[in-house]
């Protein structure tokens, strides 16, 4: 095991919260992840019911002596242009997760991360000259894959602009990362001064 990866006992050590919830855990999570989500989707899709479809209101052919069954008009779904049937409309997809929940989910996924050896711990993150080059070449050492979440309590202008076109690596504050974001990298690296944050994110 490398020297920098975070164990569940210095986890502990560092005063991170972990509850031995498991299915409830579990939920929590999925509750956590839906809700996150469903809170990004619009829900503009509209189409138009036969009501509210352009048409003349001409009748497509007399109303006897076709054989065909009579027809009121063009805006009927089974003409092309016309309504949509059951089609979706505006809608609110949002769904609220309590705070505990939130916590519950935030604790449950960090721990599992760490029990897997994912999350690294280092002293400190910061690209001093602000080129890719530099950023790709750190983070690769310390993580081994640049499909990264850095976690800090904050970042120098420079590191920013060395990682914004590094697109598999995210920079991310303390007080910002979310349960998502845990599951999303390969790997967590987190600095020391970050640790506190974490921690008290953890307790209920």
């Amino acid at each position: 095991m490398a020297e920098n990866v975070l164990t569940i006992e210095a986890a502990k050590k560092a005063n991170f919260t972990f509850r031995e919830e498991g299915g409830v855990a579990s939920q929590a999570v999925h509750d956590v992840i839906t809700a996150m989500r469903a809170n990004r989707r619009s829900g503009t899709a509209n189409t138009k019911t036969r009501g509210e479809v352009a048409d003349s209101g001409k009748k497509p052919f007399r109303q006897k002596g076709t054989g065909n069954a009579r027809q009121g008009g063009n805006a009927s779904p089974i003409h092309r242009g016309g309504g949509i049937v059951f089609g979706p409309r505006p809608r609110d997809y949002s769904k609220q997760v309590n705070r505990k929940t939130k916590r519950l989910a935030f604790a449950a996924v960090l721990e599992n991360r760490i029990a897997s050896g994912d999350v690294l711990a280092v002293d400190g993150f910061d690209v001093a000259d602000g080129k890719t080059k530099s950023f790709v070449q750190q983070v690769n050492t310390i993580a081994g894959t640049d499909k990264v979440l850095i976690i800090a309590d904050d970042f120098s202008d420079k590191t920013y602009l060395a990682a914004r076109n590094v697109r598999p690596a995210q920079l991310i504050t303390v007080g910002e990362v979310n349960t998502e974001q845990l599951l999303a990298h390969d790997k967590l690296v987190v600095t020391s001064g970050a640790l506190e944050g974490l921690a008290k994110r953890t307790a209920v």
